[in-house]
């Protein structure tokens, strides 16, 4: 494992899994402007590692992120800094390869931006998440309000940023803000799991099929098939001819992974 910013941000190789832990329990892993261009550099490390295939993030002593640090905001020094900022803002844009956030406790204000920023979700059964600035007056431009309507829909999404209000697991499991839901304590555990198997399937194949899935709010439906389909080739010229030799002769049958 190695520390970051004096111990703000922990990183640990997990063979292809990268687990990157935002290392502040005594203020719910709330993040000051270092430890948001620290996430941003040690992301920027795991999209550069050819040998690292997925990143998980999440956070120390049962805390995922209580969004920004307060007292650093209400001392005026931060406030021109944005998440999602070209100076080194951890939330521009997405990798090129998947990120899963491991949920337990609060995942709020900018500690829900962390969240949907990532690919999937895993939440505890203690996980919370909410636009708890709004109480306060905090604003939410960090990528939240583009990205959380796309994974809950634009109604759900306008509940929660108007509101406030707390959203429970369940009710985050139900909505689809969270993947999967496992008990308390055992998230991190359930996001190597699934780490692990995005990272063991032929990955030019899951890539393309994710770049796609990413990319296509962007063009008119009609561009967006044509992408899609450019995007596969690499795909369909490499493993998949392969792939399907091996299932014609018996891999892979009734739903086994190998």
């Amino acid at each position: 494992m190695t520390e970051h910013a004096n111990g703000k941000v922990l990183v640990d190789y997990d063979d292809p899994v990268t687990i990157v832990t935002i290392n502040r329990p005594q203020v719910k892993n709330a993040c000051d402007v270092e430890t948001v261009q620290t996430l941003h550099d040690v992301f920027a490390a795991f999209e550069a590692d050819d040998e690292a295939r997925v990143a998980i993030l999440t956070g120390a002593q049962g805390a995922f992120c209580a969004g920004a640090d307060l007292a650093e905001l209400a001392s005026g020094s931060s406030l021109h800094f944005c998440w999602a900022g070209k100076d080194r803002g951890a939330t521009r844009r997405r990798l090129s390869k998947p990120v899963i956030a491991a949920v337990e406790g609060h995942a709020v204000a900018a500690g829900l931006v962390l969240a949907v920023w990532c690919d999937l979700r895993v939440a505890a059964a203690t996980a919370v998440f909410g636009v708890f600035c709004r109480r306060f007056g905090g604003p939410m431009p960090n990528g939240c309000t583009v990205r959380l309507p796309r994974i809950v829909g634009e109604s759900r999404a306008l509940d929660m940023l108007m509101t406030g209000r707390s959203v429970d697991a369940n009710e985050a499991k139900l909505i689809g803000l969270a993947d999967r839901l496992v008990p308390a304590g055992q998230a991190l555990a359930a996001a190597t799991e699934l780490a692990r198997q995005l990272a063991g399937f032929p990955q030019t194949a899951m890539l393309s099929d994710r770049a796609s899935t990413i990319s296509q709010w962007d063009y008119e439906e009609e561009e967006a098939i044509d992408r899609e389909i450019a995007g596969a080739q690499p795909a369909m010229k490499g493993h998949f001819q392969s792939g399907a030799g091996s299932f014609v002769d018996g891999a892979g049958r009734h739903g086994a992974f190998e």
